[in-house]
């Protein structure tokens, strides 16, 4: 196997579910030059939820508070990249599953050349135990 898996720190936003909405927030952080690790948006009743995971958390506070964004966190959420193969994600997902460990939210898609990317999260009393199951030092 030859997955990376990372401990990283993810905010959110609270963004009005409309066209665009989520384009417009990437372009402001695309213009400031942060780079994002992962991202991900799904809808919250009549909101969306945009979940960054930042390069630099200091970068994207600073395009955060100049936009007047309201941040949540830093939480924490896991990131994995890894050689595709059959059942890559089972293989995480199953090492959770043995110790115990509920896996709140994932997404997972082959990014092509032979790889797969993956970001989840676990509750915060979870953390540890799943970094500690995973071998994240």
């Amino acid at each position: 196997m030859d997955d990376s898996i990372r401990l990283l720190d993810y905010f959110y936003i609270d963004a009005a579910d409309r066209p665009g909405e989520a384009a417009r927030i990437l372009e402001r952080l695309r213009e400031a030059g942060v780079d994002l690790l992962g991202f991900s948006g799904f809808p919250q009743g009549r909101r969306s939820q945009l979940d960054f995971m930042p390069a630099d958390a200091a970068a994207f506070r600073a395009v955060a508070r100049k936009e007047r964004w309201k941040l949540t966190g830093p939480k924490k959420g896991f990131l994995v990249q890894g050689t595709d193969r059959v059942g890559a994600v089972a293989d995480i997902l199953g090492r959770l599953g043995a110790a115990g460990i509920n896996v709140t939210a994932s997404d997972a898609v082959c990014a092509g050349a032979g790889r797969f990317g993956m970001l989840f999260w676990v509750k915060p009393r979870d953390v540890k135990r799943a970094a500690k199951a995973l071998g994240v030092g």
